[in-house]
């Protein structure tokens, strides 16, 4: 891997989920903002050099692009302590990193972005009408870390993967959203193991 950029929105749980892998595994990142409320991943510039799709992250390793946050974040620890050997570890480690993109993410960043970034009172009606649906499967993604977490020290392969990182970035800012992190005493213990490694970032490092 050689000359990598982030292009990012630093306040972005996505993002710093990607910086967060980056400093477990010593690898220098430079950084490239866009801000999001002001439209910047919307340009014809952007659109054209770095993402189609008009989102961030995007991780750019030379001159080659990738999207999505999970795909980056295993892009860069495959190979490394990061990522089981064992197939079934790594499909399982797989397992929670698709369905934090499917059931954790589409509902605790998207309230924290409506509750932090841009108002309630700038919401349209079906942004709206989505809140309650979007508070309940919060709650149920929650509740099912939790329960997980009561039996085991880490999401998979019995010890730390990419696959927590993934889920740590917008479960330790759940609470900006208005869910109480307290009400679930395992997933408190695991951020709190996570948030003492040796090599642990902060979003705001």
């Amino acid at each position: 891997m050689t000359g990598l950029i982030l292009h990012e929105y630093p306040a972005s749980g996505n993002c710093y989920k990607i910086r967060l892998v980056a400093a477990h595994l010593g690898l220098p990142l430079e950084r490239t903002s866009y801000d999001i409320m002001k439209g910047e991943t919307r340009t014809a510039e952007f659109l054209r050099d770095v993402n189609p799709n008009g989102r961030i992250p995007v991780l750019q390793d030379g001159a080659r692009l990738l999207a999505e946050s999970n795909a980056a974040c295993f892009y860069l620890a495959d190979g490394s302590e990061l990522v089981p050997d064992d197939r079934f570890e790594r499909a399982d480690m797989l397992h929670w990193m698709f369905w934090e993109q499917y059931n954790h993410e589409p509902n605790i960043a998207t309230l924290r972005l409506w509750m932090r970034f841009v108002g309630l009172d700038a919401l349209s009606e079906a942004q709206r009408m989505q809140i309650k649906n979007k508070r309940e499967a919060g709650l149920a993604a929650l509740g099912l870390m939790d329960d997980h977490l009561e039996k085991h020290r880490f999401l998979a392969a019995g010890r730390f993967t990419v696959a927590d990182i993934c889920l740590f970035a917008y479960t330790h800012l759940a609470d900006e959203a208005d869910f109480d992190l307290e009400a679930y005493p395992a997933i408190v213990a695991w951020m709190e193991r996570i948030m003492t490694l040796p090599r642990h970032v902060g979003l705001a490092d």
